[in-house]
Order: C-alpha cells, then sequence, then structure tokens
C-alpha cells in the first residue's frame, strides 16, 4: 500500500486525523476534509509544491475540475489559471504504485483536446514530467523542470 509514503516532493506538515478507520486531511484548496488514497496523497503534496516552491497562488488552482471529453464526464486533477481566468497548467497526478506511461500520456493529452494549456505535468509522486505544448507546429518537448508561476 502506498498510502503516506514519502515521495519526491518535499514533505508538508498535513494534518491527519482518523475517522474510524480512514485517514483524512484538510483540503486547502477545496476548503474540506477528504479521504486520503494514495493519489489524493500525491495530489496534495504537487499542489503543495506549486504553491510553495513555484509560487503559484493558491487561489488560481482547481482540484479535480470537471470536463467533457467526447461527450463523457472526465475529472482533470490540477488546473492553475492565470488572473484571466485562462489555463496556465493542467496536471495529471497518479498514485505511486502506478507507473508514468504512454497511457498516462495519452490520457493527458486527451483531457488536454479540451484544456487546450501549454503546459503539462504528470506525476505519481516519485517522477515528475513535464512538457511544453505547441499548438501550431502540433508537437511537445518535455523540460527539465516546471516553470514557476512568475515565468508562465
Amino acid at each position: 500500500m502506498d498510502l503516506l509514503i514519502p515521495l519526491q516532493l518535499p514533505p508538508y506538515p498535513f494534518k491527519i486525523t482518523d475517522q474510524n478507520g480512514q485517514l483524512i486531511m484538510f483540503d486547502p484548496i477545496r476548503k474540506k476534509n477528504i479521504v486520503i488514497t494514495p493519489e489524493e496523497w500525491v495530489r496534495q503534496h504537487f499542489v503543495q509544491y506549486l504553491i510553495n516552491q513555484k509560487k503559484y497562488p493558491k487561489t488560481l488552482i482547481k482540484l479535480e475540475g470537471g470536463h467533457k471529453l467526447h461527450g463523457m464526464a472526465k475529472r482533470s486533477d490540477i488546473v492553475v489559471y492565470n488572473p484571466a481566468g485562462e489555463k496556465i497548467l493542467l496536471v495529471e497526478c497518479k498514485a505511486p504504485s502506478v507507473n508514468i506511461d504512454q497511457k498516462v500520456f495519452d490520457q493527458v493529452a486527451r483531457y488536454n483536446m479540451v484544456h487546450k494549456v501549454k503546459v503539462i505535468a504528470v506525476t505519481n509522486g516519485l517522477q515528475h514530467y513535464f512538457c511544453l505544448i505547441d499548438f501550431e507546429a502540433v508537437n511537445y518537448k518535455f523540460i527539465e523542470e516546471l516553470p514557476t508561476y512568475a515565468q508562465m
């Protein structure tokens, strides 16, 4: 079980409680208590990384936002906006036990057909991949590091 394992992200002082055998933490973005799953553990760490290390304003971060893809309801893990309300970053989070493979990249590429975001991140908490999308040339390139909010 990869619940609460150390990740390749800075540790954060989350307030975790046990409620009837389920681990619960407060989500500062959604402003509510949530059950910790392996994927949620990664999502919460990556959000804190965005806020604390990369200086993304937490008021411009949306978690598990719904969208339609080919008429089907889907959820994006993390979408970040600029002050004009334009989407600038799409993050797909997976549990640490999930390998980041072509299937995962295909999933985020399908989601980005809806979002049309120029920067994509894919993470399982242990491995992180960042891509710049060039819509005009219809290609992408991997980048070593996620841009800070100021660089976006």
